[in-house]
């Protein structure tokens, strides 16, 4: 029916498209370790530096939290980037206890005393869990989903819930039913979505670290727009247990850092099997930080024989030409750091958008129909039954929802789902066996997280299609269930400092590791981009 992959062709330099959006490219090396000045400073890890601090005494957990309180206090007028933000006083609490078993030579986590942030689709006990619904108002449930519950085991310290699209239903925040998170880089402009709250966190630092969900690309494009690192990992790599279910076969929770060691560490806290969820793998997980070299130990050429390719569909028309130079930059550098690079072809690549609003707006409508104000959700006052229903949902639910709900329910109605659920599930077969040929003939692919860098707010509100075709770099990764990894590798212009472009590498299923090692080399290795938004640029404790 369709071929999976046209032959390659070897690209020794990537030409910088001409546009008259000015681009920045980073300065890029592999051979020379970069200047100990500030600005070029590459990103490491936070984590690490705090329980190196920690342990040596030079700092405390109380005042590491009261410094990112301090700040999320400073700057969440401006971003709303969280729905409900941690009581102070509990907060300070977990830190002195961690402080306590410091001074009395206990063993402590790998993630003591970092500040996470929680995406409010993922169930915390004790702070509410909204899902960005009023249908959800006030929630709080009875337990912890298993990736918190593994965050908290380990010595983590959750701040907030962050905001997203109501139930992850959306690609900019602004169908969150509370508020509208704004873009650290630019407050005029979204941050992306549905993990808009968890990528603008991490930016500002409000946060160290944060959990976010991904269906079609929400922690992968609003990494993109903020200029985070953000990883989505394998579906079946972490439970999903506590994840408010939107599409269950495509959801994944997935993590967001302000460098690629940062998110690794908090993808293997997280990582595992869990009686819990029927759908999480038994597979071993590795030790991702056995990846994180130091510059000062790689080769000149450390990525020597890694074959790369780069998919031709995601660089065609209607991506900004801005993006298209700064990921031509990125595989340039690639091919300096050893990597054989190539074009491929994935002609199957533009049928999974359609494909994936299918599918997912029909598991949807299964999904949420659960909210009737009965079972669960808050509950309208009504004198007949069929109004109860009806009201709990019209009036819980917002407009993205609804929309996708009946959707969904149009594709699975008889006489309908041959048509379209049957037919979508076909296409994720051919999407799913195009990647594996492209992966067995490549160890990594690469695109664009983004078809453009962050846009404003209200820009594409009023038409849906717009924005559901921004998820097109996305969507198919999720309809393969593999890995992908978004760092940020460049600059368009646009705000007072450039906003940030995306680079997103796709590795084999469970291949997680080899996209951190690969994406942390190419972050060491980068030069002359700051990737601190103005918001907070003056703020040296970052």
């Amino acid at each position: 029916m369709l071929a999976t992959l046209q032959p390659p062709r070897t690209l020794s330099r990537f030409p910088l498209y001409l546009t008259s959006r000015p681009v920045t490219l980073c300065t890029l090396t592999a051979q020379s370790p970069p200047s100990t000045s500030p600005p070029t400073q590459p990103p490491h890890s936070q984590i690490l530096s705090i329980r190196h601090s920690l342990l040596t005494r030079q700092v405390t957990a109380a005042q590491l939290a009261e410094s990112h309180l301090s700040r999320l206090r400073l700057t969440e007028p401006q971003l709303k980037s969280f729905l409900h933000v941690s009581d102070s006083d509990a907060v300070l609490r977990q830190a002195a206890l961690l402080d306590q078993r410091i001074a009395n030579g206990e063993e402590v986590g790998p993630l003591a005393g970092v500040v996470v942030g929680v995406k409010d689709n993922i169930c915390t006990a004790d702070m509410p869990s909204t899902g960005g619904s009023r249908v959800l108002e006030g929630y709080r449930p009875a337990y912890d989903a298993t990736a918190v519950r593994k965050i908290k085991e380990l010595g983590g310290i959750v701040v907030g819930k962050t905001n997203l699209d109501e139930f992850g239903m959306g690609s900019t925040t602004e169908a969150s039913a509370f508020q509208v998170t704004a873009n650290p880089w630019d407050v005029s402009r979204v941050p992306g979505g549905s993990s808009g709250g968890s990528a603008a966190a991490v930016s500002a630092r409000q946060c160290v670290v944060s959990l976010g969900s991904d269906t079609g690309g929400s922690v992968r494009q609003p990494a993109s727009f903020c200029g985070v690192v953000g990883l989505k990992p394998t579906y079946g790599r972490v439970s999903r247990y506590g994840l408010m279910a939107y599409a269950s076969s495509l959801d994944v929770i997935g993590c967001f850092g302000s460098s690629v060691a940062d998110t690794g560490i908090l993808l293997h806290a997280i990582s595992g099997h869990d009686r819990l969820d029927a759908t999480s793998s038994k597979r071993e997980v590795p030790d991702f930080a056995s990846q994180f070299a130091s510059i000062n130990l790689l080769e000149s050429k450390p990525l020597k024989g890694l074959r790369v390719g780069v998919i031709r569909e995601t660089l065609d028309e209607g991506v900004d030409t801005g993006v298209i130079s700064a990921i031509h930059g990125a595989a340039s550098h690639l091919e300096e750091l050893g990597c054989s690079v190539t074009e491929i072809s994935l002609p199957s690549f533009s049928l999974g958008l359609p494909a994936y609003y299918i599918l997912a707006s029909s598991e949807s409508s299964s999904n949420l129909s659960r909210y009737d104000g009965v079972r669960y959700g808050n509950q309208a006052v009504a004198d007949e039954l069929n109004s109860l229903y009806g009201d709990s949902r019209a009036k819980g639910f917002g407009p993205e929802v609804k929309m996708r709900i009946l959707m969904g329910t149009y594709g699975l109605s008889a006489g309908y789902y041959d048509a379209y659920y049957k037919r979508a599930q076909q296409v994720r077969t051919i999407i799913q066996k195009s990647f594996k040929t492209a992966l067995d003939e490549n160890d990594i692919l690469i695109s664009p997280a983004a078809p453009s860098a962050a846009y404003k707010i209200g820009e594409k509100i009023d038409d849906p299609l717009a924005m559901y075709a921004g998820d097109i770099m996305t969507v198919n990764v999720n309809l393969a269930g593999l890995p992908a990894l978004v760092l940020p590798c460049g600059f368009v212009e646009g705000g007072t400092a450039g906003l940030p472009v995306g680079l997103q590498m796709i590795g084999a299923a469970f291949d997680e590791e080899k996209l951190l090692k690969v994406g942390h080399i190419f972050e060491q290795t980068l030069q002359n981009c700051r990737f601190v938004p103005p918001l907070i640029e003056d703020d040296t404790a970052w």
